[in-house]
């Protein structure tokens, strides 16, 4: 192998990796908290820890990029795909949190169709992110992110209308009205790492 002194510019698709792993972990584990209310503690605790190692994760990718002469893909196009990827999970966690917080109790059939939505959101992401150091395939999987976003606006829309018409506990309304918002949120925060991808392969594809 020839010696080289550029950095091993590859890391970072590592780190990314590594983040995306982890965020699909977390939305599986946020299906897990509204489908099995009995472990929600569980749950909560992992997406948590998950998010910690995210954040780990996410410095060391900005740090890298500080010592970093030359990389694989543009300096500001690393740093919105990390600070994407990040928010994902940050999203995700922030839900938990609310749910634990607010002890609600059994969730409505929009709650589990739409964190289905996101973990196929998010799981389809992860592997745009495994294809982008040889960017074959992750424009696939950026229009299949994108239409799950669509679904889920969708799905967003009709649950939230059929929560104000079926909850008549003004305060039971207003927690799962802002877990529904906040759930919204977390697709279209999937949808921004999809731009991002989008525009990282078409740069330099």
């Amino acid at each position: 192998m020839p010696f080289s002194l550029l950095p091993r510019e590859e890391e970072f698709f590592d780190l990314f990796i590594q983040v995306a792993r982890r965020s699909k972990e977390a939305a599986e584990h946020l299906v897990g908290l509204f489908g099995e209310p009995e472990r929600a503690p569980y749950h909560a605790e992992q997406i948590k820890r998950l998010e910690h190692e995210c954040d780990q994760i996410t410095h060391e990718v900005v740090n890298r990029l500080d010592r970093t002469f030359i990389t694989p893909i543009d300096r500001e196009d690393i740093y919105r795909l990390a600070s994407d990827l990040d928010e994902v999970i940050d999203v995700i966690d922030g839900v938990a949190r609310r749910a634990q917080i607010y002890r609600v109790g059994p969730a409505p059939e929009g709650v589990k169709q739409l964190t289905g939505v996101i973990h196929r959101a998010v799981e389809t992401l992860a592997l745009g992110v495994e294809d982008l150091r040889k960017r074959d395939g992750v424009m696939a999987h950026c229009i299949e992110a994108k239409r799950l976003e669509e679904e889920a606006d969708s799905l967003y829309h009709a649950s939230l209308g059929q929560l104000f018409d079926v909850e008549k506990n003004a305060i039971e309304l207003i927690k799962w009205k802002e877990i529904y918002d906040n759930l919204e949120r977390c697709v279209d925060q999937a949808e921004d790492v999809a731009n991002a991808l989008e525009s990282i392969t078409i740069k330099h594809g």
